[in-house]
């Protein structure tokens, strides 16, 4: 057994916080007993090399994803479909969201990391989006593009924090609310203008929405919602029952699907999130991995 620790330097936007997180590690990693290693990613996507070449070098290997939503996404993608590697996550984002799944009472649990070392492991689904994978939730349409958007805003000093959001989403209602979309799933294939559509494979994202509270990340099957067409006005009051998981209410807004694909399409290039991180694109599917990647509970 080896105990692999993917730290993400910028995790938490907190000056000072990786070489905390390091020592933190550090410190219990050396009462182990069996082998280990301590990586700080020095680019996007890096932690997938760095978990593949160990995979393929080691037995059975433990990697704990030391950052953020982002940095878990990462680790899913070096250890999909690799039976000797585990993941789990060391809550050190901004979000954390994919572990409240496991109910948000435990949350704190995956910050104690000899309850990880030795935790229980799950066979989980992940999301294959078009050849890179999702742990938690994939979504097209307003809310992708705001999160595409918050940082630029976030990041001026008159601004910040939880404000850029409120910016991010008050121009991107201003530039429109929709966009034509061709959507496919298990019941057939419509073409309209909606407002957002989601795979969700967890039950949180975007800090605190929890689209379908019943999601299961073990069950083989994906939970899609696909939001029509709303006006401006309309878009707080749907959105705001979309976050609470209320969707059941707006039937003639919100259609549910629950199955193992769904395919997007449009003529004009959207915004795709993908656990919070962002591609471009004008085709995009969304399918399940049935038991794609083991993940530890502690």
């Amino acid at each position: 057994m080896k105990h692999l620790f993917i730290i993400n330097p910028v995790a938490g936007g907190k000056k000072g916080r990786a070489a905390e997180t390091e020592r933190e590690i550090q410190a219990f990693a050396d009462s182990l007993d069996d082998p280990y290693e301590i990586y700080v990613t020095k680019a996007p996507m890096d932690a997938c090399q760095k978990i593949m070449a160990a995979a393929d070098a080691s037995g059975k290997l433990n990697v704990y994803a030391c950052g953020g939503d982002g940095t878990l996404n990462e680790c899913a993608n070096g250890a999909a479909n690799r039976s000797n590697v585990a993941i789990t996550q060391y809550p050190c984002g901004t979000g954390n969201d994919f572990i409240k799944t496991f109910g948000q009472e435990n949350v704190e649990k995956f910050r104690d990391l000899r309850a990880l070392a030795y935790g229980n492991v799950l066979p989980i689904d992940l999301i294959d989006c078009c050849g890179r994978y999702g742990i938690n939730i994939c979504s097209v349409g307003i809310d992708a593009r705001v999160g595409n958007d918050v940082h630029k805003y976030s990041n001026i000093p008159i601004i910040g924090g939880s404000t850029g959001y409120v910016v991010a989403l008050a121009a991107n209602v201003i530039k429109g609310v929709t966009q034509e979309f061709r959507v496919s799933t298990e019941i057939g294939t419509l073409q309209k203008e909606i407002t957002l559509a989601c795979a969700c494979n967890g039950r949180f994202y975007g800090g605190g929405f929890n689209p379908v509270p019943d999601a299961l990340p073990d069950d083989g099957v994906l939970e899609y919602l696909i939001i029509d067409a709303v006006s401006r006005l309309q878009l707080a009051q749907v959105v705001g029952k979309y976050a609470k998981g209320q969707y059941r209410e707006l039937k003639e807004i919100i259609t549910h699907v629950r199955g193992s694909y769904m395919e997007i399409e449009s003529d004009r290039e959207f915004v795709v999130n993908i656990d919070g991180e962002i591609v471009r694109s004008k085709s995009i599917y969304f399918k399940v991995v049935p038991k794609g990647v083991n993940f530890i509970i502690p």
